[in-house]
């Protein structure tokens, strides 16, 4: 699975680290951003839950 965050979209909300927290963290401008060490969590249901949380669609799953 890969997960992409459109930097230029995010607006920082931070539904993504809400919604899987195993995979989502926000950087020190609160920013979304991919934990290194997610590893098999980022195949989980949550994050299709955490893509779907955000308001403005910066999140994509494939």
């Amino acid at each position: 699975m890969r997960i992409d965050i459109d930097k230029d979209v995010c607006i920082g909300a931070g539904q993504c680290a809400l919604a899987a927290p195993e995979v989502f963290t926000q950087d020190d401008d609160g920013f979304s951003e991919l934990l290194p060490e997610s590893g098999d969590a980022v195949g989980g249901p949550m994050v299709g839950v955490a893509a779907r949380a955000c308001p403005v669609q910066a999140i994509t799953v494939n």
